[in-house]
């Protein structure tokens, strides 16, 4: 029985570097083409949001609830701006929740639950699948609506229904999860940025 080989082909390793920066920086470059001014925008309704008392919620699956959890810690802690600490708050954290709710009800469910638990008309949701089509993020993001919240969608490739349905959309154009779930995080820091040059919670 052959050895496996105990270490990487550096000609083979740098080969793929060089490819995920170039598909990177692909995906990068027509994001923010794409969608600058409406990054400006949905930062300036968080901003809106902030200053009428409402919350921002989030949520997501995976690497998803992982830059959910992610742009919430920016928000509640710091970006780049001393400030107070701004009311975000991620859907992906309680585990006896997630894990009530699946058990009792439905693993669809575990998102939805919490929206119409603590969400108020006003508030925002930023509902994020990479394909845009994973089941307790669209049950969420169409009870946020019915609430009177708003939802802002981060998904990639041809965006599925959860783009259809949100009031703002960030579809990133790529087919690959690594380089969606880049971008999106890209849009998180900036919109993060954005709230800081807004001045508001200074």
């Amino acid at each position: 029985m052959a050895t496996p080989a105990s270490h990487l082909d550096v000609a083979q390793a740098l080969e793929i570097i060089e490819e995920a920066r170039a598909r990177h920086h692909a995906a990068v470059e027509a994001t923010l083409e794409r969608y600058r001014e409406q990054i400006a925008a949905v930062a300036d309704a968080i901003v809106s949001c902030f200053a009428a008392g409402g919350r921002l919620y989030l949520c997501g699956n995976g690497g998803s609830a992982a830059d959910a959890q992610h742009i919430a810690a920016e928000f509640v802690g710091r970006y780049q701006v001393e400030r107070r600490g701004l009311p975000a708050i991620a859907l992906t954290v309680d585990t006896s929740i997630l894990t009530c709710v699946s058990n009792d009800y439905s693993y669809e469910d575990v998102f939805a639950r919490q929206v119409q638990a603590l969400m108020k008309p006003g508030d925002l949701l930023i509902a994020i699948s990479t394909s845009g089509k994973s089941p307790n993020v669209l049950k969420a993001a169409r009870l946020a609506q019915e609430i009177g919240g708003r939802v802002i969608a981060l998904a990639g490739g041809a965006g599925g229904p959860l783009a259809e349905l949100a009031d703002e959309a960030f579809v990133i154009p790529s087919d690959e999860t690594a380089r969606i779930q880049e971008c999106h995080l890209l849009i998180g820091h900036l919109i993060c940025r954005l709230v800081d040059a807004s001045g508001w919670g200074q």
